[in-house]
């Protein structure tokens, strides 16, 4: 009864869990359980099937939830993760988790959770992340209500049954800045123009649903690839390729189906109206002769390329008796291979999958894929990295010839490339998706790393492995292969802490479509800055820049060998001492190797070097100076000085092993 009495429908909201706490004031039961273990005990009574007993151990006994499955808290025994994500639960999402103020996420995505999302859940003002994707989840969002998340980065509520207009508040939100993800929902309205002043972190996706009108071409919305905004029938303008009416008077928010309704605030649930528009009678004809012609001419097209002679093997190279152009053609039209026989992927099932973003950069936005999941079984998860046009302009055959060069690097600490796509408006990168994220938050924690604090032979594994596989870049091919972005953010680790090289190639692709004279530009404004801050200053304008060799960062420069091997002992020396590359202990505005080098010279005790976690693993000692030896020695500012990648590598290998 006491259950059934905490989560019985109210309309009080938290009125209503305040009585029951003084109700039971004198009990037993209610004095061990806090109150953010009672907030919960209403989510747990609202759901109705829990089929793999997720919820067993929320006793009400207990003093807090802290030890509860899927519940995380802090020192305070206050609960500041919910994670319970495919759990098989039915049921709805109770008011009382509103009363969670120390909640930073909350993940209740691929469950079954109906009815509204309650206004009082905003409540929970410390939320950094919110993610009730895969439910069906229904009702508007009150823009009032969700502006009151001033500290949320990432939102994902895509897949549910949400309609009504999209928030427009949600720009107010001043952290805002990964996922956006409102897709496949029944959203009506136009895209909110102030959706332009998101930033450019923010990964922004609006797929499938009722949305109408001209895309805002406004700030980052100009950014956008036609993804984001694909399965809105009635959404026109760039990026997508549906050209918006410019007749005198016509309202481009006339939807083109004569079945539709035309008000999409009528219509939030997707039914049709049977009245026909006003106005829209002149425009089937015209629209209808365009089909027509286009048809024609779409046929005539295939009608000529049957000429081309198909030879694909595994990476799908296409032999045409055509001109060079109709490569270029066949770019326009759209293009995924797989590169590999082993791995299975059709485009239609990556178009349809669940994707989550897990990382943003200059080259372009990298998504988490599962595609081929139906009826609960398991399907492949790859990443997909949606590449940036930074500026550039693609051709196909020299695209494919960038891609496949990427694809052919195999090594057991690369991360593999298996597909990639081409498209006029769309290329796409299709890797293995490595499961512990990247060395940067295990060294330094933030909200992507669940991991403890990596031990010694963790880290010598880590810094092994990734020698290896940058020895295997530099060393397959006559052609010397340059990864040229070396970092901690770009060595992913399993589940196993196996390390892989991630982002091989990307500099090359990338600065293949820039003009050089944006090149130059780039780098004559990374020269000047490094000139006016200092060798490893702190106000260099990107942290990729405290990465790079001395001579890397001159305008005139050419990315070498030897710049990766600096690149790669900053990171060893980030990864030994557990801080970031571009501060020492002090806040000197210091690099990290300079820091280092500077110690070993004043023959500092290694307490003073070595991330604090190492301190206690004395027998390490040895190992973890060598390490240090070898990462000054990829440091020296004359890059004639410094090792070949195999000597770095081999020299790695020896530490901790038998000689």
């Amino acid at each position: 009864m006491f259950l059934q009495f905490v989560v019985a429908e109210k309309k009080m909201g938290f009125v209503f869990l305040t009585v029951v706490l003084v109700l039971f004031q004198g009990s037993p039961i209610s004095c061990l359980l806090n109150s953010d273990g009672l907030s919960l005990l209403a989510l747990k009574a609202s759901i109705t099937t829990d089929p793999y007993h997720t919820l067993k151990s929320w006793l009400e006994s207990d003093k807090t939830p802290c030890n509860w499955s899927g519940i995380t808290c802090d020192v305070q025994n206050r609960v500041t993760q919910v994670y319970l994500p495919n759990k098989g639960f039915n049921g709805y999402i109770p008011s009382e988790l509103g009363a969670l103020t120390s909640l930073q996420n909350l993940s209740l995505s691929t469950n079954n959770f109906t009815n509204i999302i309650s206004p009082h859940l905003f409540n929970a003002t410390s939320l950094v992340s919110l993610d009730l994707s895969h439910n069906s989840l229904s009702g508007s969002i009150n823009p009032n209500n969700i502006k009151t998340l001033t500290l949320l980065s990432h939102l994902d509520l895509s897949s549910n049954l949400l309609n009504g207009s999209i928030p427009d508040t949600l720009t107010q939100l001043p952290l805002i800045s990964g996922t956006l993800n409102l897709s496949y929902n029944r959203f009506s309205g136009e895209v909110p123009p102030s959706y332009g002043f998101f930033p450019v972190t923010v990964s922004l996706d609006l797929r499938y649903n009722n949305l109408s009108g001209k895309i805002p071409q406004v700030g980052s919305l100009l950014n956008q690839g036609p993804t984001a905004f694909s399965g809105n029938p009635n959404l026109c303008g760039f990026p997508l390729s549906i050209e918006c009416p410019e007749a005198a008077g016509e309202d481009p928010r006339v939807p083109l189906n004569p079945n539709q309704n035309p008000n999409p605030d009528s219509s939030s649930t997707g039914s049709s109206s049977s009245e026909k528009p006003r106005g829209i009678s002149a425009t089937i004809p015209i629209i209808s002769a365009i089909s027509v012609l286009l048809g024609v001419f779409s046929i005539s097209v295939w009608l000529l390329r049957k000429k081309c002679v198909r030879v694909e093997g595994k990476t799908g190279k296409e032999k045409c008796e055509e001109e060079e152009e109709e490569e270029d053609e066949e770019g326009q039209k759209g293009k995924f291979v797989v590169m590999d026989e082993g791995f299975s992927l059709e485009l239609e099932d990556l178009l349809r999958a669940s994707a989550y973003v897990v990382g943003k950069s200059r080259s372009g936005i990298v998504y988490k894929v599962v595609a081929g999941r139906l009826s609960g079984v398991t399907g492949v998860v790859v990443a997909v990295r949606r590449l940036s046009e930074g500026g550039g302009f693609w051709r196909f055959k020299e695209f494919i010839s960038e891609v496949e060069m990427i694809g052919k690097i195999k090594h057991p600490n690369i991360v593999r490339l298996r597909a990639y796509y081409f498209a006029s408006d769309e290329k796409l990168l299709v890797s293995d998706f490595i499961s512990n994220g990247s060395l940067y938050p295990a060294l330094h924690g933030g909200p992507s790393s669940s991991l403890p604090p990596l031990s010694w032979s963790a880290r010598l594994k880590i810094i092994q492995g990734s020698a290896r596989g940058l020895a295997y870049i530099h060393e397959c091919s006559p052609r010397k292969y340059v990864h040229g972005n070396i970092k901690s953010s770009k060595i992913l680790l399993d589940e196993d802490l196996h390390p892989y090289i991630s982002g091989f190639g990307l500099t090359r692709l990338i600065s293949s479509t820039n003009k050089p004279s944006d090149i130059n530009a780039d780098k004559n404004n990374l020269a000047q800055k490094v000139a006016v801050s200092g060798f490893g200053s702190k106000s260099l304008s990107s942290p990729t820049s405290i990465y790079l060799a001395p001579e890397a960062r001159l305008s005139s420069s050419k990315m070498s060998q030897k710049c990766d091997v600096y690149s790669f002992g900053v990171v060893v020396l980030e990864t030994l001492t557990g801080r970031l590359p571009d501060v020492g202990p002090e806040n000197d505005e210091k690099g990290l190797e300079s820091f280092v080098r500077r110690a070993f010279q004043e023959e500092r005790p290694l307490s003073d070097i070595i991330d604090p976690a190492l301190i206690h693993e004395v027998y390490a000692k040895k190992q973890v100076l060598a390490a240090f030896h070898i990462a000054l020695s990829c440091t020296e500012l004359d890059p004639e000085i410094r090792p070949r990648m195999r000597s770095v590598s081999e020299s790695l290998d020896r530490i901790g092993s038998p000689h």
